[in-house]
């Protein structure tokens, strides 16, 4: 029997990524939040960027904040944003932009047509900066953006049960669709700006499993366990067509899973040593059955002592999901700094950045930073294979 062969991590700088949290929604409360701001890390983002690549960490998810950018119309102000960017190019960190982080400008409809037409000359404009910056620097290589982080939570939590802007009610598929187009546009338009752009369809991977007192309830399970499919469905074409996509449009799928991201149909959470929790390798295999494309890891981890054994838990999942095949191309921690609660504002200790009470002082998580460092020799020490086809495409 032949050995299985692991994927090489072709894309990224570092096969583990840091994830900056940059939520900059409206809250059900109507307050908007600005974790970057709270955090910090748009000022000290070159401290943030060195203190990673300390730990081997060269490749960053990060975030623009659309609603200080453009707050008229078509003028974009970039101020907020040429911090991280010039630290990212100084620092020679490697970034998978977000560009809508569930926060739009104020005034702008995110159920409306011009959210759509507004959204893509904003990537296009984006898209530019960065690539001018890039050549200006001397820097070569593709340019990452995830265009609309979680649609399909998004589409839920703001489209369906109003707790977050814009407050739908029941429109959760219509919200949806208009997300899928704006997508689709940015994607168009990045791509006229950068030939070599690549992007990343972050969406979270649940199960849900039904209560064996209740069989009742198996298909309105079905239902829901669909529908975490239904983003990338559209971006591919595969269902409702008429909004424009394609498989062109799907490019890396990001992954984001976390201990809760499984559970029993209106009942307890089943992670991992639960009796009826499915492993991540198993749901990463089949993901790439359905899509055949390569999977990034795109948000994981947790709070506190358990940050240390779920970093394991999730490293060895990913060599189980390789040795079966499946092309994934890192792991992103997330977030990779501690951050103030959306909703209480306390302060999570969750980062491999652990920041102080004010969110000023920044230092490495030293038990964190220990087992990332074993993982990073394990992966590291894996027997590589040729690049598959499946790595090298780009979007057409």
């Amino acid at each position: 029997m032949t050995e299985p062969l692991f994927a090489t991590p072709a894309l990224f700088n570092s096969f583990f990524l840091g994830g900056f949290e940059c939520a900059t929604h409206r809250r059900r409360d109507r307050t908007r939040i600005d974790v970057l701001a709270t955090t910090h890390h748009d000022s000290c983002a070159a401290e943030d960027y060195m203190l990673l690549a300390q730990s081997g960490v060269r490749t960053v998810r990060d975030g623009l904040r659309w609603h200080l950018i453009e707050t008229v119309a078509g003028i974009y102000d970039w101020s907020s944003f040429l911090p991280q960017l010039d630290a990212a190019l100084a620092t020679r960190t490697q970034v998978i932009w977000d560009l809508c982080h569930w926060g739009v400008p104020d005034g702008l409809d995110p159920f409306s047509p011009e959210f759509v037409t507004r959204f893509a000359a904003f990537a296009a404009a984006a898209a530019t900066l960065i690539r001018d910056r890039q050549t200006a620097g001397g820097l070569s290589g593709p340019t990452f953006f995830c265009p609309v982080n979680e649609v399909s939570f998004w589409s839920w939590v703001g489209g369906d049960i109003e707790h977050f802007a814009p407050y739908g009610k029941g429109r959760g598929h219509e919200f949806k669709r208009n997300l899928i187009r704006a997508s689709i546009s940015a994607m168009r338009a990045i791509r006229a700006a950068c030939f070599d752009a690549r992007f990343i369809q972050a969406e979270p991977v649940i199960r849900i499993v039904a209560d064996p007192a209740r069989p009742e309830d198996a298909a309105a399970i079905r239902a829901h366990s669909d529908a975490q499919f239904e983003a990338w469905d559209m971006l591919s074409g595969r269902n409702e067509p008429e909004l424009g996509g394609s498989t062109d449009f799907l490019d890396v799928l990001g992954v984001n899973f976390y201990w809760n991201n499984e559970w029993i149909h209106e009942g307890e959470r089943t992670p991992p040593g639960h009796a009826l929790h499915r492993p991540l390798h198993i749901l990463l295999a089949e993901l790439h059955e359905r899509y055949h494309r390569p999977l990034l890891i795109s948000e994981t981890g947790t709070e506190s002592a358990a940050a240390v054994g779920w970093l394991g838990y999730i490293s060895a999942e990913v060599r189980a999901a390789q040795r079966l095949g499946v092309p994934i191309l890192g792991v992103c921690l997330y977030p990779i700094s501690d951050y103030p609660g959306w909703d209480d504002s306390r302060h999570a200790p969750c980062g491999l950045l652990e920041l102080s009470a004010d969110y000023i002082t920044r230092t490495l998580r030293q038990d964190l930073l220990a087992e990332l460092t074993v993982q990073q020799q394990i992966f590291a020490a894996q027997r590589p294979i040729q690049r598959s086809s499946l790595l090298q495409t780009t979007l057409k």
